[in-house]
């Protein structure tokens, strides 16, 4: 079997085991905590400020490892981590009421915390396997065949994107039609069946390609971070204060009486350890500082991010849009249609991206693209002010009075479900209880009336022919950037660079729902969509400036070597 089909398998299996964990987990915390989306809350903003915070460190720790060590330890550490929490799962809903009368509740809540934490590693695992296979092993696989790396990059967005679709299905069929114990033993059983076989396979790739045994450990361009240095001079300062150790405890054991020997170890064993956490402490803020300097200097850092801005958005098919999808009378079944339609859209994607770069290049590839996805957005825009739309600006002067009759009167008109603690000035964009049925990777609630249909669906059609239309720009231009990540950063900083951009994502994503949060009914979905534009359109235009200077770059470069290949007549 050749490397690159046993990079897809293991590419595949590795997504399909992701989309079917995050899948499970929305709906395993929802129906842990009540049916409340609290938990879901929690476990979002600790996943994503996890890669926040530790995106950098991972990314310098993969340009520091071999590379068959960081692909071996993230997988194992991501599998195990799903395989613990699906024990603890397994445990809590086997067992739940009996251990809510331990320790008055807090062995639940101690279980909550495991199963979250474990989930955030298993993520931060994962974060460093695509790190490592998609943005590293790919690169030295195809060498400097360009054609083949877009190809491959191509490819493995296919298998995304075919695989979230039907991986959600799979594992909520099995909840749906025997229960969420077996569910968890089936994510469990995937993940060892899979790190198996990954195992394997990744292994047999580092020996069939010879360029994976060898990395470099100079960072290029003059940009080094010494840390054969840096652990010289931090051993250098440690064997300082071990020998003005020894010479002081020397010096006090002549003085000083031996009853005191004792407590004078103690306390200097306690100043050694703080010393060595602040060593510690210090260290890892400078690796992250380089790290950031390092991703500033880039050549492509204005389409990094660029990029990122695009993650800012409520223009997706995420809980966000089909939640206010739901609140305006769209049914689960044509729901799982709608996400199955952008899911080809994004495959449609993929196609045009290989076309465009082969006939145009990538720089121009990734201006065609923009204008594709910010032009089939402006639908969201229009969709806005179109028939049907809940939009209404009265919404963000409504004073915060629970008495206030004007608020009634308004909420009344579009009566969906509130929150219980303030019924009269929140209908959020998701329900919070009920009984829960899951289609795909929408999640449908009963126990409640049905929303009242609008009185158009004009603006609903306009709003996703948007979203799913964009799709298809969306992912060119991601492809665009991704390979141009790829091509221009640096073999020794690649890690530290796609850290960085995976920090920058997850900050992005965070800002997205926390707006969601300050504007969680549907009547202020309108400004949502006009924020998200407004980032979107922010990201393009931070390519088209990258874009523009690589224009003049190699323009300048075809006329000096216009000059140089130039002989006066004789």
């Amino acid at each position: 079997m050749s490397p690159r089909f046993l990079i897809y398998v293991s590419c595949a299996l590795s997504i399909w085991g992701d989309r079917m964990w995050h899948f499970a987990m929305s709906v395993f915390l929802i129906e842990l905590y009540g049916q409340n989306l609290l938990l879901t809350a929690v476990f979002g903003l600790v996943v994503a400020g996890s890669v926040l915070i530790f995106g950098v460190l991972i990314g310098d720790w993969i340009d520091r490892t071999p590379r068959n060590k960081v692909a071996h330890a993230s997988l194992f550490i991501q599998n195990a981590s799903v395989t613990a929490c699906c024990v603890v799962l397994m445990l809590v809903f086997s067992y739940k009421r009996e251990m809510e009368q331990i320790w008055r509740g807090w062995l639940t809540v101690v279980c909550y915390a495991s199963v979250i934490t474990l989930a955030a590693m298993a993520n931060l695992a994962g974060t460093a396997l695509t790190i490592t296979i998609q943005r590293d092993w790919i690169v030295s696989l195809t060498g400097d065949n360009r054609g083949q790396l877009a190809g491959m990059n191509a490819a493995v967005r296919r298998l995304d994107q075919v695989i979230s679709i039907f991986a959600p299905l799979s594992v909520g069929q099995v909840m749906t039609w025997a229960s969420h114990v077996i569910g968890c033993g089936f994510i469990l059983g995937w993940n060892l069946l899979s790190l198996l076989v990954e195992f394997l396979f990744l292994s047999r790739v580092y020996q069939l390609v010879p360029q994976l045994a060898v990395k470099p450990q100079q960072r290029s361009g003059g940009h080094f971070l010494e840390r054969p240095q840096e652990t010289v001079n931090i051993q250098g300062e440690t064997d300082f204060w071990e020998t003005t150790a020894g010479f002081i405890h020397k010096s006090r054991s002549l003085d000083k009486p031996k009853d005191h020997k004792s407590n004078l170890e103690g306390q200097w064993n306690t100043a050694s350890g703080f010393r060595l956490c602040l060593q510690t402490m210090r260290r890892l803020l400078h690796t992250c500082r380089e790290g950031w300097e390092t991703y500033c200097r880039q050549s492509v850092f204005l389409a990094g991010l660029g990029l990122a801005f695009l993650y800012m958005t409520v223009l997706g098919f995420d809980c966000i849009t089909t939640g206010y999808a739901y609140t305006q009378g769209i049914g689960g079944s044509l729901l799982s249609i709608l996400t199955a339609l952008s899911a080809l859209s994004g495959l449609l994607g993929t196609i045009l991206f290989t076309w465009l770069r082969g006939h145009y290049g990538l720089v121009t590839t990734g201006i065609i693209s923009s204008w594709l996805h910010v032009g089939c957005l402006t639908l969201c825009v229009f969709s806005v002010f179109a028939p049907g739309s809940p939009f209404d600006m009265a919404v963000f002067s409504l004073p915060l009075n629970k008495n206030s009759s004007s608020n009634h009167e308004l909420l009344k008109e579009d009566q969906v479900h509130v929150y219980s603690f303030e019924r009269n000035l929140n209908q959020p964009i998701l329900p919070d209880r009920s009984s829960i049925h899951w289609t795909n990777s929408t999640v449908l609630f009963n126990g409640q009336q049905d929303p009242e249909q609008p009185e158009s669906y004009i603006s609903i059609i306009l709003l996703f022919s948007g979203v799913i239309l964009a799709r298809i720009g969306l992912w060119s231009f991601d492809l665009t950037v991704t390979q141009l990540l790829q091509e221009n950063i640096p073999e020794a900083e690649r890690g530290a660079v796609n850290g960085v951009q995976c920090s920058l994502n997850y900050l992005m994503d965070l800002i997205h729902f926390v707006l969601v949060l300050l504007a969680p009914r549907p009547q202020q979905f309108g400004m949502l969509v006009f924020i998200s534009i407004l980032f979107v359109t922010t990201g393009h235009v931070l390519y088209f400036f990258y874009a523009r200077k690589c224009k003049m770059r190699n323009a300048h470069v075809n006329k000096t070597m216009k000059k140089s290949t130039w002989t006066p007549p004789t």
